[in-house]
């Protein structure tokens, strides 16, 4: 019997090569596997796709709503923002699609695991520590690392020349990747950081702002314990709430960043991001967060922030690091419940007020009014004790 080998599987440029090329160099029974993560493809178009190329069997695998459950709503309640910028829209979906690798992997019996990530990209680290911590002994097979294919030009080359139909047009071949969460561009005129994106020919989901309504739009959104349950009063799944959040968000032009960023690999990279619904999710929770959580936390948790987006970024989901940190998380989410009210318009999102049940702003406290529970003149013994070390540096060392 041929050994078994499982495929991550999109029907893209990369994908499409690999199920020819394992089929010239290997003898191996290609099963290839599509993980659904919100991405608007057509499976049935997908599988058809795969077996013509060669694959004996083809499995699509809805991850949508687990995705959104046990990924997204934990990245968004943590706060994790890459380099201070990216939502990490690509790096969150990697964990959940190497989680569905090893289930199919495992249940057919396939000795190896293949992807399409190539060997200068972050995407082979975060597939395979997921596919590591979750089948340790499933060997790898990456072939951007050991084909002589050089470039996405010599890939559509290789297609011709195997009499297999290109997934995309050849003169707009941006690299891709999409799921609920977001869109993301790299390639052609955006491989020069001096170049301004051509957005009318780039934007998937989003609406340049020069076709934007000249009247906002008002939207609430409601969170129990950081986690958002109803938009505009109406309570939704999550799945649900991501995608309304996508369409009005991309009506108003909201989400759209261009960033270079520090790849994990070494080298700097620039791409372009739509990620409507998720944007307007972490400005609505970091606004209420800053209502109900003490000062003490909030800022501690600013700082695991960029932790957890480190290690969603490196592909480390699947370590006892990352559950720690969501421990804390969850904990400090405790309170952070309320209903945030926003303005969506030509690509801002403005805050138009908030409520909490748990709120710890007191305006009998922080009026600028006369009031009966604040005594003033607390505060100069609290100044002189706060700047001792400052004085006496300055009295000893100033004589």
């Amino acid at each position: 019997m041929k050994e078994k080998v499982v495929l991550a599987y999109s029907g893209g440029l990369d994908t499409s090569v690999i199920i020819p090329w394992l089929k010239e160099n290997y003898d191996f029974e290609v099963i290839a596997v599509s993980v659904n993560v919100g991405q608007k493809d057509d499976f049935e178009a997908v599988a058809k796709k795969a077996k013509e190329s060669g694959a004996s069997k083809f499995y699509a695998v809805d991850k949508t709503q687990e995705l959104v459950d046990e990924y997204i709503f934990p990245m968004i309640k943590s706060g994790a923002k890459y380099e201070g910028k990216y939502l990490l829209g690509t790096s969150i979906a990697r964990p959940v699609i190497a989680k569905a690798l090893v289930e199919i992997a495992k249940q057919e019996g396939a000795s190896y695991i293949v992807h399409g990530a190539t060997g200068k990209g972050n995407d082979q680290v975060r597939f395979e520590l997921g596919i590591k911590a979750l089948a340790p002994n499933i060997k790898i097979i990456a072939p951007w690392r050991i084909w002589n294919i050089k470039s996405r030009k010599q890939e559509i080359e290789y297609l011709k020349s195997k009499g297999i139909e290109l997934p995309f047009k050849e003169n707009s071949s941006y690299s891709r990747d999409e799921n609920l969460f977001h869109i993301s561009h790299e390639g052609l005129e955006l491989e020069n950081p001096s170049n301004t994106p051509n957005y009318s020919d780039l934007l998937q989901w989003v609406k340049p702002l020069g076709e934007t309504p000249e009247e906002g739009e008002n939207i609430s959104i409601e969170f129990e314990k950081g986690v958002p349950t109803k938009l505009n009063g109406v309570a939704l799944s999550g799945v649900e709430l991501i995608k309304q959040l996508n369409e009005i968000g991309s009506k108003h032009g909201v989400g759209v960043i261009d960033l270079v960023e520090n790849r994990l690999v070494g080298m700097k990279s620039r791409g372009v991001y739509e990620t409507p619904g998720g944007t307007i999710l972490y400005f609505a929770h970091e606004e209420l967060e800053r209502l109900c959580l003490d000062r003490e936390t909030f800022q501690a948790k600013e700082n695991l922030s960029n932790y957890m987006a480190k290690l969603i970024y490196n592909g480390q989901w699947f370590t006892t690091y990352r559950e720690a940190i969501s421990a804390f998380v969850d904990v400090s989410q405790k309170f952070v419940t309320g209903v945030v009210n926003l303005k969506l318009y030509k690509g801002n999102i403005i805050l138009q007020g908030m409520e909490s049940p748990y709120s710890l702003y007191s305006e009998d406290f922080s009026t600028f009014d006369e009031d009966n529970v604040y005594n003033q003149k607390d505060a100069e013994g609290f100044i002189n004790l706060f700047g001792l070390p400052i004085k006496i540096q300055a009295l000893l060392r100033n004589k």
